[in-house]
């Protein structure tokens, strides 16, 4: 009896263990299931992103080769403005020569009406004086006409005196000393008049010879006079000519003006626009600044975030301290929730990037690989925590080691202690092509 006791609970044991077995087998299977359904979950969620990060990298390519063409364009059409404005300068200076001359011609043609009118001033004078002279000889003739008179009228009145006076001896005596002295005066007066009558011819030839002198100069003048306005006309057509010519210059050239200011405008609100761009960086690092005050302090221009490594890590170690785990993540929550629940920064936010760096002691491959293995180790433990959960955050992070390819330095000595740190930093959308955008504004 007791025999077949034993017997039931031998069988009773292996069944029992059959069972257990067969449950642990049949939880295997579920886990593996379970593995492979996430391993092709996770697979194909890695496809998808791949195909998103290609189609990214197309666009952002796209968007590169229609950014070197506007470049391209802008150096030509900097180029054009160029030769534009050194044409239009040489026009200038042709124009401005072309003045200078015509100038200069009306200047020898006003001075030569300025002889021409003081040659005729003088020929005006010298008519003035001849006819004074011929005026002086008119009363001259006048004065000795009235001292004829005057005798004519003494020798009738001496006749008239002989005809009806029976005169005396005294009295002929005297009248004939008066007739004498008459005649005398008669023949003075003759004289003078015959001296007056070859002076008024001398002065007549002379008239007339400075008539004909006077009549050809004014001829000779009236002749240059003549070609000299012809000159002046055929001179005033072809300035009038240039100046149709200057006035079409002018006004291409204020064209071409208004076009290429045109066309600064236009390049200057592009300019703008693209500044507005590539000025986001700075708008997210102000705005990360207002979220987190004075509770964390980060890089002015960067906007990181740096941790010391002594204070998370030990010497060598890529493992991190127990008591550094609760200050590192305060400050993860804090700076990353500022990046991702603000509104002015997390439509632009691309990636949250860890980096380790290291100082000089030692070799790269070395302070590579503990810069990279501390990275890993703070990403790592961020992406443990709930919070980084709940905002899906690890499709953003990333991680990396520098090395001291970025040692900080302090009036051009390293700084060993400020080297060794960990860096969280962001990355914005199209950041790379936005900075070299800048780069090619800031080399104009």
């Amino acid at each position: 009896m007791f025999e077949k006791k034993s017997t039931d609970t031998g069988s009773n044991f292996w069944i029992s263990y059959a069972d257990l077995m067969a449950g642990l087998l049949f939880v295997f299977i579920l886990l593996i299931g379970a593995i492979v359904s996430k391993s092709i979950i996770l697979k194909s969620d890695l496809h998808d992103k791949e195909d998103r990060l290609s189609l990214i990298s197309q666009t952002l390519k796209a968007k590169e080769s229609k950014l070197d063409e506007f470049s391209a364009t802008l150096a030509k059409n900097k180029t054009l403005l160029g030769e534009k404005d050194k044409y239009l300068a040489k026009n200038k200076k042709d124009i401005e020569d072309k003045k200078r001359d015509i100038e200069d011609k009306k200047r020898d043609i006003e001075n030569k009406r300025r002889d021409i009118e003081n040659k005729k001033r003088d020929i005006e004078n010298k008519k003035r004086d001849i006819e004074n002279k011929k005026r002086d000889i008119e009363n001259k003739k006048r004065d000795i006409e009235n001292k004829k008179k005057l005798i004519d009228k003494k020798d009738k009145h001496i006749a008239e005196n002989k005809k009806n006076l029976n005169l005396k001896d005294d009295e002929i005596k005297k009248l004939h000393k008066m007739l004498l002295d008459a005649n005398t005066q008669q023949d003075l007066l003759s004289k003078k008049v015959v001296i007056v009558q070859n002076l008024l011819n001398e002065t007549n030839t002379t008239l007339q010879k400075e008539k004909k002198t006077l009549h050809k100069t004014l001829k000779d003048y009236k002749g240059q006079v003549i070609v000299l306005s012809d000159q002046l006309t055929e001179v005033n057509k072809t300035v009038e000519h240039k100046d149709e010519k200057l006035l079409k210059l002018l006004n291409a050239l204020d064209e071409k003006e208004t076009k290429y200011d045109d066309l600064i405008v236009k390049l200057q609100s592009q300019k703008a626009k693209i500044k507005s761009l590539t000025g986001i960086k700075l708008k997210v690092v102000a705005a990360l600044k207002e979220e987190l005050g004075s509770n964390i302090a980060i890089d002015k221009q960067s906007g990181s975030l740096r941790l010391a490594s002594n204070i998370l890590f030990g010497s060598g170690s890529a493992t991190l301290k127990e008591e550094a785990k609760i200050e590192l993540k305060q400050a993860f929550e804090e700076y990353i929730g500022a990046l991702v629940t603000n509104t002015k920064i997390k439509p632009h936010l691309d990636r949250v990037i860890i980096e380790g760096h290291t100082d000089s002691d030692g070799g790269y491959l070395y302070n590579l690989n503990l810069s990279q293995k501390r990275a890993f180790a703070v990403m790592n433990f961020l992406l443990s925590l709930d919070f980084a959960r709940e905002h899906n955050i690890k499709p953003l992070m990333i991680a990396s080691g520098r090395a001291y390819l970025d040692a900080i330095e302090v009036d051009g000595v390293e700084d060993k202690d400020a080297s060794r740190r960990i860096e969280i930093k962001f990355r914005l959308k199209n950041e790379d092509a936005m900075h070299e955008i800048e780069k090619v504004l800031d080399a104009e």
